[in-house]
Formats: structure tokens, sequence, C-alpha cells
């Protein structure tokens, strides 16, 4: 059985490297979900300024979302596409009947958190592997993520 993938990386390792991104796909889908919701029950004296910016956010997780998964069919493996799959994987639980903006917040905050720590898993895995292109992809992601983090957390304090 050949052990290289039609990209010229270990299948084993790709598989690993796949199982960590779609876990980190499934996060993903509860985290852009969660954006959905608080854009469009935001209340209160934040209101424009929160449902801009979750509008900005999830368009942002949208187009994250897409790469991570074409990721995933690149490194010769299946990504999860079903709401029962991301329930069962995801770290990041559904936020419901929320509209308070610090309440909001602080749920995007730990959402994001709990996103960069699995990037951060990931970037490891994907550097010991020398699968390039996902440690390209997620280097890119975990910028952005660390720099939206930092103005969730002037937000809250």
């Amino acid at each position: 059985m050949e052990k290289l993938s039609n990209i010229g990386l270990q299948k084993e390792d790709s598989k690993q490297v796949a199982d960590k991104l779609n876990e980190l796909l499934a996060n993903y889908h509860l985290y852009y979900q969660n954006l959905r919701g608080f854009h469009w029950n935001i209340k209160g004296v934040y209101f424009f300024q929160l449902h801009e910016k979750y509008e900005e956010l999830y368009n942002t997780a949208l187009t994250r979302i897409d790469a991570i998964a074409e990721r995933i069919l690149t490194v010769g493996q299946q990504p999860l596409h079903t709401f029962s799959e991301y329930l069962r994987v995801s770290g990041i639980q559904e936020a419901s009947n929320l509209s308070d903006g610090k309440e909001t917040v602080s749920v995007t905050h730990q959402n994001l958190s709990t996103l960069l720590e699995l990037e951060r898993e990931i970037l490891r895995l994907a550097a010991e592997t020398g699968d390039e292109g996902t440690v390209s992809l997620i280097s890119e992601d975990i910028n952005e993520n660390e720099k939206t983090l930092w103005m969730l957390r002037a937000f809250l304090s």
C-alpha cells in the first residue's frame, strides 16, 4: 500500500492532521452559529456596534469553515458535514437566547479561545509532520484570532 498521499505527505500523518482539522471545523460551525444568533438577537446600548461586529465575525468564520473543509479534502480525508457530527465533536456549546452585549462578547471570547487553543495544537502537529499547507492556513488564522481576542478583552475590561 502506498504510504504517501497525492500531495506527497505520509497518509497516516495526514489522517491525524485531518482529524484535528475536523475538530476545528466542528468548533468553527458552533462558533459561527453562535455569532449568527448574537447578531440577530443583540439588544441594548451596544446594539449598533455589536450587530455590525457579529456580522463581520460570522462572515469571516464562514470563509474559514470553507478553507478548513477544503484543506481536509486536500490532505485526502473527508470533512465532517452534519450538525449532529459538529455537536458531537465540538468543544464549543450552543449559546441560546442571549441578547446582552457583555454576555455575548464574553461567550464569543470563550469560543474564540477554544478555537485558538485547538489551532495551536494543529499548528504543532502539522509542523511535526511537514504539512506546510496546513501550517500556513492555521498560522494566518491564529494571527487574526489573537487580534480579535485582544479586541474582545478590551471591550470587556
